[in-house]
């Protein structure tokens, strides 16, 4: 059965860049691409700026052109849409349920402005079972050369999320780099001044060391892969910083068995703002 990856659609600049990113994976992985949108409006008829019968036609022509622009970059790749009658954060989660991969466009900071608005996205990514990678238009092209670059809790590490960079490394023929953000403990700050460099170099090799054990089993199942450790004080900060220059980055994010609450920790929350490469938000636990 040929794997599939889905796209979101809203017609806008950022979703024509999603759909692009979802493309060159589908041709990589060879898998089909699924163009979705999704509107909440198709089932009731309730819209302000357009008459009910125009509605379930709007959404075609924004699929039909999506696939457009689509297939003329990828002749070579089976493309379908699909208009989803549900709520955007609905109906992109039922729809990526079966799929390999789902992407999606974000305006990042700011933005307020059509479908697929940076809330959206997150809203997605925070409930997702499949993973999902989210992509900005502006400075975040598709660099198949680029690293991959992956989030690390040496102290807790998660082998899915960790089998999923290296599997996306290997398909790029690129290398992973392994960032572990620490921080001081905060009983340093109690003693008033400024902690002593050795004792920072101490805590900073026993951190090292931490990750080199977490990688180890990635390691033994992707042998060919490249792998950089990386170790940096700042977690969300080290990452970000890392991600310049990256092919993507990856994230991991607890699965929940219930509805409320926070679904995605800080360090995801604050690659999915601020990293400069697509991030890849995977579900894990």
């Amino acid at each position: 059965m040929t794997s599939t990856v889905v796209a979101g659609v809203d017609g806008s600049p950022e979703s024509t860049a999603a759909a692009q990113w979802a493309a060159e994976e589908a041709g990589r992985r060879g898998a089909s691409l699924r163009l979705v949108h999704a509107w909440p409006w198709l089932t009731d008829g309730v819209a302000a700026y357009a008459e009910p019968d125009d509605l379930p036609a709007a959404a075609q022509r924004t699929l039909a052109e999506a696939a457009e622009a689509v297939r003329r970059g990828h002749p070579e790749l089976a493309v379908h849409t699909d208009a989803v009658l549900d709520a955007p954060v609905d109906g992109l989660v039922a729809a990526a349920a079966e799929a390999e991969l789902l992407v999606l466009g974000s305006r990042g900071r700011g933005g307020f402005a059509g479908l697929l608005l940076g809330s959206v996205s997150m809203a997605v990514a925070g409930r997702s079972g499949t993973p999902v990678v989210v992509v900005r238009e502006t400075g975040q092209g598709h660099r198949p050369s680029g690293e991959v670059v992956v989030g690390v809790d040496a102290h807790a590490p998660e082998e899915e999320v960790l089998d999923f960079a290296f599997r996306e490394a290997a398909l790029r023929g690129a290398r992973v780099r392994a960032v572990h953000g620490w921080d001081l403990s905060p009983l340093f700050g109690y003693a008033g001044g400024a902690v002593p460099a050795g004792e920072v170099d101490q805590l900073e090799a026993l951190e090292a060391k931490l990750l080199s054990l977490a990688l180890a089993g990635p390691r033994e199942r992707h042998p060919a892969v490249e792998v950089v450790e990386d170790v940096r004080l700042g977690a969300a900060r080290g990452l970000v910083e890392a991600s310049a220059g990256a092919g993507l980055v990856v994230v991991g994010r607890r699965r929940r068995p219930v509805e409320f609450g926070p679904r995605l920790g800080g360090v995801a929350h604050a690659a999915l703002h601020h990293a400069e490469a697509p991030v890849a938000v995977v579900p894990h636990g």
